[in-house]
């Protein structure tokens, strides 16, 4: 949330997550645009968040921004990062 308020980024452009090794962390990564009407070349910032893959969770960034509903569903279906306080996290492309 800070970094859409303070610093402006108001798009999430993508959302992905990996393995980072066998046995070792899972990431979650955005990939934030800030989007001016003024400015033809945006700034873009990327964000990895790691997490033990013992306990996955990473807080959801759906109320910030609403394009993640998809991305971090697909992420937690995947590889099974939780996203804290995701309104709709379910399964949404393997069986």
């Amino acid at each position: 949330a800070v970094i859409s308020y303070v610093y402006g980024y108001n798009y999430l452009r993508s959302q992905c997550a990996y393995d980072v090794a066998p046995g070792g962390l899972l990431a979650s990564v955005y990939h934030l645009t800030k989007i001016q009407y003024s400015i033809s070349k945006p700034e873009e910032v990327c964000i990895k968040v790691f997490a033990p893959r013992s306990n996955p969770r990473i807080p959801s960034v759906f109320w910030i921004w609403r394009s993640a509903d998809f991305q971090e569903r697909e992420s937690y279906d995947m590889l099974g990062i939780f996203y804290d306080n995701h309104p709709r996290l379910k399964r949404i492309l393997m069986p």
